[in-house]
């Protein structure tokens, strides 16, 4: 189990972040089958922080990726991680999003089974 309670915040946020990094190595040894998928989001995703909301969401699911706005108006990324974490990604980014978003169309491609993560952390790219 990856979750223990501490009262201080700077190391609570510290051990959740080793927590989940242990998690996610014991899951690659562990036969936990790993996914990677890209994606593009579509409507009004620009200035209204979806970038900020889909890296803290990542982060919140145990993922792996990045993100990024495109000159087309679109935000564009990558995910990575457990296989059913990364689906409970691609619900988020087609129908959630950042709270003042509007989605209109989104498009997941070169979804795979990888062995190891290939990339660390959810960063914002630019």
């Amino acid at each position: 189990m990856c979750s223990q309670r501490v009262l201080t915040a700077g190391f609570s946020l510290s051990l959740t972040l080793l927590c989940v990094t242990l998690c996610l190595r014991m899951g690659e040894a562990g036969g936990i089958k790993l996914t990677s998928v890209d994606f593009e989001i579509f409507g009004n995703v620009q200035g209204v922080c979806f970038r900020m909301y889909t890296e803290k969401q990542g982060l919140h699911l145990g993922l792996v990726g990045w993100v990024k706005n495109t000159h087309d108006g679109t935000v564009v990324g990558q995910a990575q991680g457990p296989a059913h974490k990364v689906e409970e990604m691609k619900v988020w980014l087609s129908e959630e999003g950042s709270p003042s978003s509007r989605i209109t169309r989104f498009c997941f491609s070169n979804q795979r089974n990888i062995d190891t993560r290939e990339l660390s952390g959810f960063k914002t790219r630019f």
